[in-house]
């Protein structure tokens, strides 16, 4: 057995994400762009936004013309015009003038503030007569408040989400520079897999695990590639590992890490050109038996074959290495993460990471998390799971009403 028991820690796995290049760039429509990372950064060519503008109807005016204003000690000002949306003022306002505004309306020249319409009465088409004092820039959006010019106002690495591209339209912007989405292979293994519309006959099972992969691979922002069920044999899973190393940015390979197929898996990996092993195991459960090698600059795994085992693997560790690849490089594992209490006490195995399956539950406004202890095999357990708790590689497990973060699925 070569190294089986030489595993590494989560850490130290996670260590290797820099190992691998980003993706390439392309030039897409800004319809088209989410979900997607952006390539470089997005500097703003103006203010946002570009004029001064009211938040509220009512009137705009000099703060300092409303000092001391009270229902009992009104002010009076002169209104000097009405300004509606769209419109640019051709007036400027002075101490004890006003003009009336509507929301998202130009603030004419002189005003730094807006008076709710609610706090004045017209005493008649000229004047006004206010009941409250506003301070400086109150009911006020300033030129470049939002954005000002020459600011960065998207990182490059960062998810474009509904709000980036609203801020991207606010500038005109109508096709960015983001990342490719990687292409991810997927290479199922084993005499005991067929296709999912055959009828397993005694011993074999239906190939789950390559439709599990493939809808996280595209739930994570990569293109999952089938390449459908190997058989075991070295010359055939070497063959099609050749491949899909040609026409992906990563490859999983499903069902070749067990205890017994393990050194059939890398010595195939190994037999690559330009490959190099670099974890042969991992100190996490479930999902141990987990092989990660360096093909040509590219990540390819050996994945676990129970269905349950290569979930976990793949939100433990290969999604982390996908959001490398893609060039994502805002929030890490924080951003999947809530916080909740445990319902119960959970017991670990010291020297190992223990990823537990959590059905979340709220009562009485407390989130609650509570443990699905279920065996590794039975994917009904995923289904029923909202997300996982990690247990450190040195507790000995959790107690229950514990402060947990539950990484959710």
């Amino acid at each position: 057995m070569k190294d089986f028991f030489k595993v590494k820690t989560l850490e130290q796995v996670l260590g290797y994400t820099s190992d691998f290049p980003v993706v390439g760039t392309e030039e897409i429509a800004l319809n088209q762009s989410l979900g997607r990372i952006i390539a470089a950064d997005i500097i703003s060519d103006q203010d946002l936004p570009d004029f001064p503008r009211a938040t509220m109807d009512g009137y705009a005016m000099k703060a300092s013309s409303t000092f001391g204003a009270s229902e009992g000690n009104p002010a009076y000002l002169t209104v000097k015009g009405s300004i509606q949306m769209g419109e640019s003022p051709n007036f400027a306002v002075h101490p004890g003038e006003a003009a009336k505004i509507s929301t998202g309306g130009m603030l004419p020249q002189g005003a730094d503030s807006v008076l709710m319409v609610e706090h004045s009465e017209a005493i008649d088409d000229n004047s006004i007569e206010i009941y409250k004092s506003v301070a400086p820039g109150q009911h006020v959006i300033l030129a470049g408040e939002d954005i000002q010019r020459n600011e960065i106002m998207i990182s490059r690495g960062r998810l474009i989400r509904p709000q980036e591209i609203g801020l991207l339209a606010a500038f005109g912007i109508q096709s960015i520079k983001i990342f490719k989405r990687p292409v991810i292979g997927i290479i199922s293994t084993g005499d005991e897999i067929v296709p999912i519309d055959q009828t397993p006959g005694q011993g074999k099972i239906r190939d789950v695990n390559s439709y599990t992969l493939a809808s996280l691979i595209e739930k994570s922002g990569g293109i999952p590639l089938t390449f459908g069920i190997i058989k075991d044999s070295y010359d055939a899973l070497f063959r099609q590992c050749e491949s899909a190393i040609k026409t992906t940015d990563m490859v999983l390979v499903s069902g070749g890490s067990s205890v017994g197929m393990r050194d059939f898996t890398t010595d195939v990996l190994s037999s690559l050109p330009d490959s190099k092993i670099l974890v042969h195991g991992i100190s996490i459960s479930p999902g141990k038996p987990t092989i990660l090698a360096n093909v040509q600059n590219k990540a390819f795994w050996g994945m676990p074959g129970h269905v349950t085992s290569a979930m976990v693997v793949f939100e433990a560790v290969v999604r982390h290495f996908i959001d490398h690849v893609r060039g994502y490089l805002a929030e890490k594992i924080s951003s999947y993460k809530i916080s909740a209490r445990l319902s119960r006490n959970v017991v670990s195995a010291n020297g190992r990471t223990d990823f537990v399956r959590v059905k979340l539950i709220e009562k009485d406004g407390v989130m609650w998390a509570e443990p699905i202890l279920s065996k590794s095999g039975l994917i009904n357990s995923m289904v029923k799971a909202d997300g996982l708790v990690e247990i450190d590689i040195n507790a000995e497990g959790l107690n229950k009403d514990d402060k947990i973060q539950v990484a959710l699925l």
